[in-house]
């Protein structure tokens, strides 16, 4: 090649590998305009962090927990693999992961419509489940076949919060409209259909969803002082009146099968110290019910020390600040409610989950979030945190910009 032959090419490769690097730059910068760039600086990444860190601990967890659920679960011509659930987990986060991210690029109006639409699919569903439910450890919670077997109640919470939120928004618009009513017409459906099953740990997040809601609509207090009264006579009335309630809180108090499953995941929780026996060589978790799920806590504290327990309920209290924290200046009361009513069920799922485990409240059966296993629990969650994430997107830079316009009643532009 002759030298005037290098000299041409030398600067036209120079300025191809400029413009590739400028192309690398932009990608997802503030100067790319693009859908995804834009999802990218909108969603709250930290929020993601710490909503991707419950996940990556739930991984490792089950992976401790499922020696115990294969040994349990096998039979005398089946023997399950000791990591069998920590797989078929780590399949249910490759598709959850992605659902969330999915419907966390949706725009606010769109997440919304798809709320209340699956809202309506899970409460009919949850209709159709006395009916032609699957019947698993003596409750009736599950419809479908096979591999498509769901819980519909699991589905429904995020949904529900969502739904009900917008209904309660209305009332801003038009007082005389009977939301409130209605609301606790629709609540008490569900929570009528989930005790039939029977799931009471169910039914008392969605009463809890529903009790948040009505505190953040803007009631008086003395409305509110009178749903509180209410409930505490509607636990009572459960203790005399529904027998899951009464054998669970008696088993509690005086002590029976549920009082002795707590007591083994509370000598579990504490049999590690500080620090944990360390990962694989727990033994108390061999003698829990269900390690893997309702009691997955217990094994994290037996194997992994009561300090990472400590930091486990940290990570929930960031989300729950984080989340608050993201509304401070938010002045649409849809995504107020809606997002208050999220983060009110994985709040409270993971506190009653950690209260049982501590000795703390009766046996409930219920999962903790993102962490224990469940295909339906991990999808539902991914669904509702994928909505999570979609409402509290924002431009962080759009209210502080001066060239930001509003309209005035007269029509006026001011800036």
């Amino acid at each position: 090649m002759s030298e005037a032959t290098t000299h041409s090419v030398g600067p036209e490769l120079a300025s191809g590998l400029k413009k590739k690097r400028f192309q690398l730059q932009s990608r997802l910068g503030r100067s790319d305009r693009s859908p995804l760039a834009i999802w990218f600086w909108e969603l709250d990444r930290v929020l993601l962090g710490l909503i991707m860190t419950l996940v990556a601990i739930g991984l490792i967890a089950i992976a401790a927990a499922s020696p115990v659920a294969a040994i349990k679960h096998s039979s005398d011509t089946v023997t399950l693999n000791s990591l069998h659930y920590f797989y078929r987990q780590l399949m249910w986060v490759a598709v959850g992961v992605p659902v969330m991210l999915l419907v966390s690029m949706a725009p606010k109006e769109t997440a919304r419509r798809f709320a209340i639409i699956a809202a309506i699919v899970a409460f009919i569903l949850l209709f159709l489940v006395p009916i032609m439910g699957n019947t698993v450890n003596g409750a009736k919670r599950w419809i479908g076949y096979g591999f498509a077997t769901i819980q519909p109640g699991e589905f429904l919470k995020p949904f529900y919060a969502v739904s009900l939120a917008w209904l309660l928004s209305l009332r801003a618009k038009d007082e005389s409209l009977p939301v409130i009513p209605l609301s606790f017409v629709l609540t008490g459906i569900v929570a009528l259909l989930l005790m039939m099953q029977p799931n009471l740990g169910q039914t008392i997040i969605f009463c809890g969803i529903w009790f948040t809601l009505m505190m953040l609509s803007g009631l008086s207090a003395r409305f509110i002082a009178a749903i509180s009264i209410g409930g505490v006579g509607g636990i009572i009335g459960a203790y005399f009146l529904y027998p899951v309630a009464t054998q669970r809180i008696n088993s509690w108090l005086f002590g029976g099968d549920e009082f002795d499953q707590v007591m083994l995941a509370h000598k579990a929780l504490t049999g590690g110290g500080l620090l944990g026996t360390g990962p694989g060589l727990g033994t108390e978790k061999f003698k829990l019910p269900e390690a893997h799920t309702d009691y997955i806590f217990s094994v994290i504290g037996e194997e992994f020390g009561l300090l990472a327990c400590a930091a486990i309920a940290l990570v929930y209290v960031a989300i729950i600040v984080r989340v608050f924290l993201r509304l401070l200046d938010e002045e649409d009361n849809f995504i107020i409610l809606a997002v208050a009513g999220i983060t009110a069920q994985i709040g409270g799922q993971a506190l009653i989950n950690m209260a049982v485990n501590l000795q703390l409240f009766p046996s409930k059966g219920m999962t903790l979030p993102l962490i224990s296993y469940g295909g339906s629990s991990f999808i539902a969650l991914s669904l509702g945190l994928g909505l999570l994430l979609a409402f509290t997107r924002r431009n962080p830079y759009l209210d502080r910009s001066q060239y930001v316009q509003t309209w005035t009643p007269n029509k006026q532009v001011t800036t």
